[in-house]
């Protein structure tokens, strides 16, 4: 707990709308971070970090002023609410009462904690034992283990209080094999709001197993000349493309300044009535879920596309109160010494009705998307570009020859719009995916049915 009172609180908000805002709140950070490193057979790195302050922000209009502090003294927090407030010179906001924080509730109460260092080492030897003895080939293991555990309590000036632990834990395994001379490199991770429970035999056996097997691919895979052609992009890691592509666009801070290609779009048939798209908050133990969001924002499942109309955007509180809509619960900070902006959480497209084996027929010459490493996108154009690891020719409607290293690039509306066959094999992808925006990071998921797209560029 923090060592502040209701009262105490209290004050510090009155400080922070002394000057004049319409709206305060105070966000509370108890973080540690727990990570490990194999290399070479043995741990070679082990490090914590521990992250202890308080955001105070103070809002007019879209107008924000911030302060963040790692002296949780109410002297040392009353001086960053006022230069929060200092922003606003006007009427003082006048008297107003925080209920009580009351006893914690239920779904707040931790239920498991960080797994012990010296079993995370075991852990990591664990990993490197299991690849070598899966495959003769496997020369090098790289796994690094990651723990977090946050502690939150939120207070704001409208009564909005939350309290809330929680854990994540990461596990990223790189891969190297050798055969005839050649050496080629898989990869594969997860990342899950879990603490200890996270650790499982059945965890390593699933994310070596899937390195190897995608380090196995590559020595037969090979590039094929670009162009322009009809793409399948596989159930899960795939849905990277609505993430970058078409998900960023949908942040309403870039709507509220007209940077997004979807601006003005609201209520409008944007791809076909087959597709709909949700950024969901609510999925358990999934990265991307939010009992709160960084605002006191309860955690929900936003509806963005709904049979090829645009929905809604994804809005924190500033670009909601713009708008004159309420707030979806993706107000997210990487920090307490970062504002909140909208951001997603688990992406993903509904599945349809087809079959994956139905859309892999009907296409006569095109490529089979299967992995990705990353992928990049311009706001406004809407035009993106993302690296396929791993995929497959599409000749006469069968996979053929295995292909890697190749860019897909295309444009988000344009690529919604090619979209003409969605599978029934929704799967959410969770490896350990971290989006920056702002100079801030955020744990997130996507995922995919198998999708057809009748045009991009793959060079």
């Amino acid at each position: 707990m923090f060592p502040l009172t209701d009262k105490q609180l209290n004050g510090i908000l009155s400080a922070a709308l002394s000057c004049g805002g319409e709206y305060a709140d105070i966000f509370l950070e108890d973080t540690r971070i727990s990570s490990m490193v194999l290399q070479d057979g043995k741990v070679s790195q082990a490090q914590q970090v521990c992250l202890y302050g308080a955001g105070i922000r103070a809002v007019q209009g879209s107008q924000t002023g911030y302060a963040y502090t790692m002296d949780l003294s109410e002297k040392a927090m009353l001086q960053a609410a006022k230069f929060a407030g200092s922003m606003f010179p006007g009427v003082s906001k006048q008297n107003f009462t925080l209920p009580s924080m009351g006893e914690e509730p239920a779904e707040t109460v931790l239920t498991s904690d960080m797994m012990s260092p010296e079993k995370v080492r075991q852990f990591l030897l664990q990993i490197e034992e299991k690849a070598r003895s899966m495959d003769t080939s496997v020369i090098r293991v790289k796994a690094y283990i990651s723990q977090r555990m946050q502690e939150v309590q939120f207070v704001a000036s409208d009564g909005t209080a939350f309290h809330d632990y929680r854990p994540r834990t990461s596990l990223s395994i790189n891969i190297v094999m050798e055969r005839g001379g050649k050496t080629q490199m898989g990869y594969a991770s997860r990342m899950l709001q879990m603490g200890a429970e996270f650790f499982s035999n059945a965890l390593i056996e699933e994310v070596v197993s899937e390195a190897i097997q995608r380090t196995d691919f590559l020595f037969s895979a090979s590039q094929i000349e670009g162009g322009e052609m009809p793409v399948v992009m596989a159930a899960g890691s795939s849905g990277i493309l609505l993430h970058e592509a078409i998900g960023h666009a949908f942040e309403a801070d870039f709507i509220r300044t007209g940077d997004s290609i979807f601006t003005g779009k609201l209520d409008k048939q944007i791809c076909h009535p087959s597709i709909s798209i949700v950024d969901d908050g609510t999925l358990p133990n999934d990265a991307g879920m939010l009992r709160f969001d960084d605002e006191g924002i309860p955690g929900q499942r936003t509806v963005l596309v709904e049979n090829g109309k645009l929905n809604s955007y994804l809005y924190d509180r500033i670009s909601a109160k713009h708008f004159g809509v309420k707030p979806t619960g993706n107000g997210r900070r990487e920090s307490f010494r970062c504002m909140p902006i909208p951001r997603m959480r688990s992406t993903y497209m509904l599945p349809g009705e087809a079959k994956e084996e139905e859309i892999i027929r009907s296409v006569r010459r095109g490529i089979y998307a299967q992995s990705f490493t990353n992928g990049q996108v311009q706001i406004g154009a809407g035009d993106f570009t993302f690296f396929m690891k791993t995929g497959y020719l599409i000749e006469d409607g069968r996979l053929t020859k295995p292909l890697r290293d190749l860019n897909i690039i295309g444009n988000g509306p344009e690529a919604l719009h090619q979209i003409s066959m969605v599978a029934d094999n929704l799967k959410i992808d969770h490896s350990a995916s971290m989006c920056g925006k702002e100079g801030q990071k955020a744990a997130v998921s996507q995922g995919l049915p198998t999708v057809l797209i009748d045009k991009l560029i793959v060079g």
